[in-house]
């Protein structure tokens, strides 16, 4: 008899049906949330908003979003982590739903996006460790590196969509259903979440609060390499979210045509991001540490482009180069904490992680409107680019994060 051939192999951790679920529900809310992206900063400007408006926005989301992060991460290592992911998307779907219907109808101030993009950032406090925690629930401890590399190549290839669409549908139909959408996309990843299925675990010790966020802190500030490489992308964040959410729209509104060039770049940076994931799932690095650091001041390239401004087909072109070299990063990253941490601990550790990444956002989008209003937006753009491409070398002066490689 013929042999029939085989068929095509499913990578391994799509064969976990929890992991599968995860994957779509960031799929879907990543869709949504590059549409409100692009969106949002170009409501608030045919409101007649300012580069300053649009910082203080942006900073709304980010201040409760730190406060909270600390308090989600003891929190995910006591709950189960699929059920505050649920209830942290249908806050974040009713709080962009508001704000879609106060856009949509004309009603919408300024201050009450604020108000609500607060409510959403607080949320995600709770949904980022649990998110990071529960992912390593899905799949086997050798599948981490591919489950990590499919999960982001999924989550920027929803990114690319969600930004070029957030841009084209602006000009056709107007901001306030980028929003719209937005909280729809939450709304669907929370039903999707419902349907994770996980085995029981004994629950923890009884423990105060403090007492987790002792243990936590202790796992995070033992590590040498851990907390330098978060406290330079305190910095390195900083500077991305001042240019992502103020300087990158204002440049694009003024010098390379509006929204739907701005929603290009963005969309060009997922779809270099897509790329690196890909990449990633055949390139295994042994030094891990050393080639995710390496790739960070890729980032750079984004900001001298936008700093000149160049033409936007280039500007596209540089914002691909950066997305492939930074998602090196942030796959690498991602797998050197989950092998580093004991399991129990990891959401606490990433919310510290995410702590210090977060930590100076709020003042780099608060300050980037005034600082591009006394100095320009190029050399703002200039000065955050040299940081960019200099900060991560001087991290591979640590013996540890030169010399920490994979297990597996």
């Amino acid at each position: 008899m013929p042999r029939t051939a085989p068929g095509p192999q499913v990578p391994g951790p799509l064969r976990s049906p929890n992991f599968r679920l995860l994957a779509a529900c960031d799929v879907i809310s990543v869709a949504g949330s590059a549409v409100s992206f692009v969106a949002l900063p170009f409501a608030l400007l045919a409101m007649g908003g300012t580069a300053t408006d649009i910082g203080y926005v942006a900073a709304a989301r980010l201040i409760p979003l730190t406060g909270f992060l600390l308090i989600g991460g003891v929190i995910a290592d006591r709950l189960p982590r699929y059920r505050i992911l649920i209830a942290a998307s249908l806050i974040q779907a009713c709080a962009q739903g508001v704000s879609a219907a106060l856009l949509l109808t004309g009603s919408a101030g300024i201050w009450q996006l604020a108000a609500l993009a607060a409510a959403g950032g607080l949320a995600f406090g709770f949904y980022y460790p649990a998110s990071r925690g529960l992912l390593p629930q899905t799949v086997p401890a050798s599948q981490l590196t591919d489950a990590n590399a499919i999960d982001r190549a999924g989550q920027n290839t929803a990114e690319v969509g969600g930004s070029a669409l957030g841009g084209l549908l602006i000009g056709i139909t107007g901001p306030g259903w980028g929003l719209a959408i937005d909280a729809a996309s939450f709304g669907v990843a929370a039903i999707l979440l419902t349907g994770m299925r996980l085995p029981r675990t004994l629950p923890a010790p009884a423990a105060s609060l403090l007492h987790d966020l002792r243990d936590g802190w202790h796992e995070f500030s033992t590590r040498r390499w851990l907390w330098i490489i978060v406290v330079q992308f305190a910095l390195l964040v900083a500077v991305s979210a001042a240019t992502t959410n103020v300087l990158g729209p204002l440049v694009a509104d003024s010098r390379l045509g509006g929204a739907r060039a701005w929603g290009f770049i963005v969309a060009a940076f997922a779809a270099g991001a897509v790329g690196g994931g890909l990449v990633m799932l055949r390139f295994r690095p042994r030094r891990i540490l050393a080639a995710a650091v390496i790739s960070v001041p890729a980032f750079s390239l984004v900001l001298f482009a936008l700093a000149v401004p160049l033409p936007a087909p280039l500007a596209i072109a540089a914002s691909f180069l950066a997305g492939g070299c930074v998602e090196v990063f942030t796959i690498n990253w991602a797998t050197a904490l989950q092998q580093e941490i004991p399991a129990d601990k990891l959401s606490r550790v990433s919310s510290y992680d995410a702590l210090g990444n977060y930590a100076l956002a709020p003042v780099g989008t608060a300050a980037a409107g005034p600082l591009a209003a006394s100095f320009g937006a190029p050399a703002v753009l200039v000065a955050s680019g040299t940081i960019v491409a200099v900060l991560p070398l001087l991290v591979l002066l640590i013996p540890e994060v030169r010399h920490i490689q994979r297990n597996s």
